[in-house]
């Protein structure tokens, strides 16, 4: 007997979200399987964050026939449950925790995806979970301190702890190196490296080629609002497609499984 096919995690076909009177996604078609480690590649203003905002469900698209919005084969989730098997870390949410909470406070919020645990009941199974997340993060030592006193690299880890504590199928990471310097740079590399080689799907948006991890086999090009490609680094990483997409003339290198772009 032949094993049914597990849906796509996410399958939007012909998604257009209007904001004002803008485009911030226009027609919009994308599948994605669960395990697959993609990025999104795109210049600011492309859309990428209006696209996390419609997969978190704080954008819906604009009701026609030939519209699919799907999440695991639904069309209506409840949003609790979806961030269960959907881990999001974004600036805005790095900017909301810019707060006097601790580190370890801030994972176990992760368990009722409040900012904060105000008066949340936390079991020994959450705190247990929480021990496992800031052994495999290395962030064991930092967990008493306050995320106001923490580096932005710092608090980025802690935000991915957040996301992590219902081992989500996939991992959306928006724009997750801004602010790092070279040192937390390499440190969050090898952090995502670690979690996408135990499993969890990677969903990188980014506007810079240098954080595509290894583990990414799969990019897909993001312009006004439009995904205007999709293939293998091989085929998406050349210097007509990435120029053409940052209008800006650039030499695509490769250094061992590492792509860079210079000469602009």
């Amino acid at each position: 007997m032949t094993k049914p096919r597990t849906p796509p995690l996410l399958e939007f076909r012909n998604v257009t979200v209007i904001k004002g009177e803008k485009n911030v996604l226009d027609s919009v078609s994308v599948s994605i399987d669960e395990g697959e480690h993609i990025a999104i590649l795109g210049p600011n203003g492309a859309g990428k964050s209006s696209f996390i905002k419609a997969v978190n469900r704080e954008y819906y698209p604009q009701p026609r026939d030939d519209t699919v919005f799907r999440i695991r084969g639904e069309e209506f989730w409840d949003v609790f449950t979806m961030r269960s098997f959907i881990g999001i870390v974004s600036n805005d949410l790095q900017y909301t925790y810019t707060r006097e909470v601790s580190g370890r406070e801030v994972i176990l919020s992760g368990f009722f995806s409040s900012i904060g645990l105000f008066n949340h009941t936390i079991t020994m199974a959450m705190e247990a979970r929480t021990d496992e997340i800031l052994k495999f993060l290395e962030i064991e030592p930092l967990q008493e301190r306050q995320m106001s006193a923490m580096s932005s690299g710092e608090a980025r880890r802690f935000l991915i702890g957040r996301a992590l504590v219902h081992n989500p199928a996939a991992l959306i990471l928006d724009e997750p190196t801004n602010s790092l310097d070279l040192h937390a740079l390499h440190t969050f590399r090898k952090l995502v490296r670690k979690i996408a080689r135990a499993g969890t799907g990677i969903i990188l948006v980014t506007h810079n080629l240098h954080d595509i991890i290894p583990e990414i086999d799969r990019i897909i090009l993001m312009k006004d609002g439009q995904f205007v490609g999709d293939g293998t680094k091989e085929e998406m990483l050349t210097d007509r497609k990435t120029g053409g997409l940052f209008n800006v003339p650039v030499h695509v290198r490769k250094e061992g499984d590492w792509y860079y772009a210079t000469g602009y």
